[in-house]
Parts: C-alpha cells; sequence; structure tokens
C-alpha cells in the first residue's frame, strides 16, 4: 500500500544498534508490524486497552520486539526523550484529537521523543473534500458559522457515524492549517502527498487544485 511504500522510504535501519519506531495510535498493528518483521523495535502507543492486547498478540504469535503502551498522545510522559528514531501517526489519528491545542501539544511531544535528525509520518484527511459528499457544501458553510459563533466548535470539526460508532469525532484539515501545525509543533514540512479518492493511490495530477481534489495527504515532517 502508499503509506507502506512512504514508510519504506523514509524509515532506514540503523547500523549501530536497534532502529525503534514509535507507532502513535497504533491500532491493531496493521501499519506497525510489517516494519518490525523487516527489522525494527516497534513501540506501540495506543489509548485503547483491546488494540494494545491485539498487538501483543501478534508480536507474541511472530516473536516480534513491540512494547506496548497505554497512553494519551497529549500527555506522554511517560516516554522518555529523544527515545525512538522514527515516529508515525496514521489513519488520520491526529484529526481524532479534539481541540487546536491538544493536536499542536501532540505534535510536540511525538518531536520530544524523537531523535535528532528523526523523522515523523502521519496522515491527515483534506477539509475541502467534503463539498463532494451529499450536502458536503452546505456542512462547510454550517461549520464555518459554528466555529465563527462558537468556541466550542473548530473550522474542520465533524461528527459522523463510522461501523456503528454514533457521533466519531474527526477534525479534517486544509493544506494551510496543516503547515501552521508544523511550525506551531516545531516540525519541518519534507513531503506533502495528496491522495486519491481510494487513499491508497497518489493523485493524479496534483498540480490542478489539490487543496480541492485531494481526499487527504500523508505528510512527512522531520
Amino acid at each position: 500500500e502508499l503509506d507502506g511504500q512512504v514508510l519504506t522510504r523514509h524509515f532506514h535501519l540503523r547500523d549501530d544498534g536497534p532502529t525503534w519506531v514509535a507507532d502513535l495510535g497504533c491500532g491493531t498493528g496493521r501499519a506497525l508490524v510489517p516494519l518490525v518483521e523487516r527489522g525494527f523495535h516497534g513501540l506501540a502507543v495506543d489509548l485503547s486497552q483491546r488494540m494494545l492486547e491485539i498487538v501483543e498478540e501478534k508480536a507474541h504469535q511472530g516473536d516480534l520486539p513491540i512494547v506496548c503502551v497505554r497512553a494519551n498522545l497529549v500527555e506522554l510522559d511517560c516516554l522518555p526523550d529523544a527515545s525512538v528514531d522514527y515516529a508515525m501517526s496514521l489513519f488520520s489519528t491526529l484529526g481524532m484529537i479534539r481541540g487546536w491545542r491538544n493536536r499542536v501539544q501532540a505534535m510536540r511531544e511525538t518531536r520530544r521523543i524523537l531523535k535528532p535528525g528523526g523523522v515523523f509520518v502521519l496522515h491527515l484527511h483534506n477539509y475541502w473534500y467534503n463539498l463532494y459528499d451529499p450536502g458536503g457544501p452546505w456542512w462547510v458553510i454550517s461549520n464555518w458559522l459554528q466555529s465563527w459563533f462558537s468556541r466550542e466548535v473548530e473550522a474542520g470539526d465533524r461528527y459522523f457515524e463510522y461501523r456503528g460508532v454514533p457521533n466519531m469525532f474527526l477534525h479534517v484539515f486544509t493544506r494551510g492549517e496543516i503547515k501552521r501545525l508544523l511550525r506551531a509543533s516545531g516540525f519541518r514540512l519534507r513531503e506533502l502527498i495528496p491522495l486519491d479518492t481510494r487513499r491508497d493511490r497518489l493523485l493524479p495530477r496534483p498540480w490542478l487544485l489539490q487543496s480541492l481534489r485531494a481526499n487527504g495527504w500523508i505528510i512527512v515532517c522531520d
């Protein structure tokens, strides 16, 4: 898959010892396990104990060096400074964090645990892609109005049903917001990879109205 190709291109094994990769919001370890099978050491971080139990079972079955940590991505006090070589937060995990300040704090915590020169790869959904949904233009207008008049709502905050879960929260991002988020948390943008509708392939003709056409982005930063 495309995200795996991006990780392979940017994450490299060290010659002088174990190479640690933190998967922040790891879920079932779908992205982390293939990396560990290639020789990396994995740090699986998630707030869900059930997800971590699934990762632990996969690690046990494959005899894989994965350490599981239950933690909130906004508060990674349990992890020391400069403790991992690489970090990733895929499947729009950062968008599941409510509030600009909390998202900035989560990014700063990620930067803190990264070693100097470490690379962070994350995935985020595009705000403007909602225009293609049924009722999407009305949602955009309503969302902007709510964000202007209510402190409880930020432009990009969405609630929807997902796999039987009602009122699932997801913050979706404009390209400008992503760049502001990186600056506020001390990261430097390396690569902004626009995704097609299917999200597993590159957006064709990315030079043409990318901010409106991309389903989302894979962001590579350091």
